[in-house]
């Protein structure tokens, strides 16, 4: 995955050594700014949608730590570069991925990235699951990633889900979400209420079949009015909620 990456140094001769470095050793980094002082870190930092900082400790009119202070929910990974090795356990206090020594080693720095991005990645799969409440502590709800968080989603609200290649239609009475999962996924995400995959392109709340149509397969009517043929090798699975 790519690491949007801002540097935050006075000295311009280090930005462009650790600009080269990146460029030249870290091919996942895109570099999307740079920043001379706390008062242009802070602008960057909140004008752009941010993985890592890489930040200078000591610069003109305050420190590092000066500048996170000023951003208490911040949503991105810090690495600190300096000169000084007495700011190791302050970085560590102020939850900075890596800490690295000037001058900067080229593989220290390729471990740092590498740090990072292990991090990041593991974020973005637990936030793009479709997750299941565990416990019952939040029953009866599913959440839905989004590109800015997850939306909360009451599972009884679901109609029924229609599949749409490797994305899935979840259909809500006044509604329809797409999301950038299987309707396999969803099959299992949702195994523990009553959903019934009545078809290869379908998943149904059988709390919402309001009628059941006869043939070979047969057809269900949901409450919506939407009629969903059956599939005949699904058909005894869907039966069985109603026996």
């Amino acid at each position: 995955m790519k690491l949007n990456a801002l540097i935050v140094e006075d000295e311009a001769n280090s930005r462009e050594i650790l600009r080269n470095y990146l460029a030249k050793y870290c091919p996942t980094v895109n570099l999307v700014g740079e920043a001379a002082t706390i008062k242009e870190g802070l602008a960057l930092i909140n004008s752009k949608d941010l993985d890592v900082v890489f930040l200078d400790v000591e610069m003109p009119f305050g420190n590092a730590f000066d500048l996170l202070d000023q951003l208490p929910d911040r949503n991105f990974e810090t690495v600190f570069v300096t000169a000084y090795n007495q700011y190791a356990v302050d970085a560590l206090n102020a939850h900075a991925a890596y800490y690295l020594m000037k001058p900067i080693s080229i593989d220290e720095l390729i471990k740092a990235v590498d740090y990072v991005s292990e991090i990041r990645e593991k974020e973005r799969v637990i936030e793009d699951r479709v997750l299941t409440p565990k416990f019952n502590k939040v029953d009866g709800k599913i959440t839905l990633p989004q590109q800015d968080g997850f939306q909360v989603l009451n599972v009884g609200d679901i109609l029924y889900c229609r599949a749409d290649d490797n994305y899935t239609e979840l259909h809500l009475e006044k509604q329809k979400i797409l999301v950038s999962k299987t309707l396999k996924y969803f099959e299992e995400a949702l195994s523990g209420y009553t959903f019934a995959r009545v078809h290869k392109s379908y998943l149904v709340n059988v709390n919402e079949i309001v009628r059941y149509k006869k043939g070979k397969g047969g057809s269900v009517v949901i409450s919506n009015g939407k009629e969903i043929m059956v599939s005949a090798s699904k058909k005894k699975d869907l039966l069985s909620f109603f026996e």
